[in-house]
């Protein structure tokens, strides 16, 4: 019945975000200038370079300063979160970023315990390097990477996954589920034996124009922006268009055990365009509720109202562990 009431409602969504006018929020800390010009001063002792971003943007937000200024080197891009995403396009991926000069990628799931790619990023490194002249480093027999990207799409993740999967340790990088928790080059950290390999961990940068809104939005979703710059309100509207556009309001019939749709999740009667009345849902769902005054003929009264900032938080960091479904933004 959800499906059929579901697929009435297709026809009333939105087919274009209305972004109200809306400028792309610029943030781009000292912390971030600092870390690119500690990159470049780096450059001499590196090998190859593995920039890592956010698998559900695959093409939307890469840094184009690390193109212009940092692709001396040879290149690895990876595209992490792969278990969040919807690659059910992705040869298409792979041959839109090869015609972009992107001809090495690997895709992750860095939080996972046993990551099969992850065993493959050391010998895929190698080819790489292989490849190319290693300059002022042709004597070296240990290797040095370094790791950049956007904020928040796992390059202190990346660090980690490798160390446990190659030399059975723990964590030597801090990991933080909101932006900008690397605040400066860190030394090397050993992520391999053999070979001797080591990374540099460095801050997320962001480019210092983002080249459209809607960019900046996906950005923004994906959480590669701190949320109040854009506001929970705006990135949970944009959520929802988002879903409905891309049909994520459907029951999922190759998982059924799992909830992979906001109607189902929230207890909707069916999906809706309008985020106020989604938040409202929410809201009353979760027991979310503030208490404000009124100014009425009789003075001032105390309501009680629905939480919709809180509601907003819960449906994006729904969206953001995967709750609603694998989910592909470009």
């Amino acid at each position: 019945m959800k499906l059929y009431q579901a697929l009435r409602h297709v026809d009333k969504f939105r087919t274009v975000f209305d972004f109200g006018g809306r400028e792309v929020a610029h943030w781009f800390p000292g912390h971030m200038a600092k870390g690119l010009k500690q990159m470049r001063a780096n450059l001499k002792s590196v090998d190859c370079i593995i920039e890592i971003h956010d698998a559900r943007i695959p093409f939307s937000g890469r840094n184009p300063v690390f193109q212009d200024t940092l692709s001396a080197k040879p290149h690895l891009l990876i595209l992490n979160k792969m278990d969040l995403a919807d690659l059910s396009n992705k040869q298409r991926i792979l041959k839109k970023l090869e015609k972009e000069g992107m001809t090495d990628v690997l895709f992750t799931d860095c939080l996972k315990q046993r990551d099969h790619n992850i065993k493959k990023l050391v010998p895929k490194v190698m080819d790489i390097i292989a490849s190319k002249p290693r300059f002022n480093r042709e004597e070296n027999t240990n290797y040095c990477l370094m790791v950049i990207g956007v904020p928040n799409v796992g390059k202190s993740s990346l660090i980690n996954s490798l160390r446990r999967t190659n030399l059975k340790k723990g964590r030597a990088s801090r990991v933080g589920g909101e932006p900008g928790i690397t605040k400066a080059v860190l030394t090397k950290i050993q992520v391999c034996e053999r070979p001797i390999m080591y990374l540099l961990d460095t801050p997320g940068v962001l480019p210092p124009k983002i080249e459209s809104v809607e960019t900046g939005m996906k950005l923004a979703l994906c959480g590669t922006i701190l949320d109040h710059l854009v506001g929970e309100d705006i990135i949970a509207d944009y959520l929802l268009y988002s879903l409905n556009r891309l049909g994520k309001f459907r029951w999922n019939f190759s998982f059924p055990n799992f909830v992979f749709s906001y109607v189902d999740k929230y207890d909707l009667q069916e999906p809706s365009d309008d985020i106020h009345h989604v938040l409202k849902r929410i809201a009353v769902k979760l027991g979310k509720t503030q208490r404000v005054k009124a100014i009425t003929g009789v003075g001032n009264v105390t309501i009680t109202i629905p939480n919709y900032t809180a509601a907003a938080y819960d449906f994006i960091r729904a969206f953001r562990k995967g709750e609603l479904g694998q989910v592909m933004l470009d």
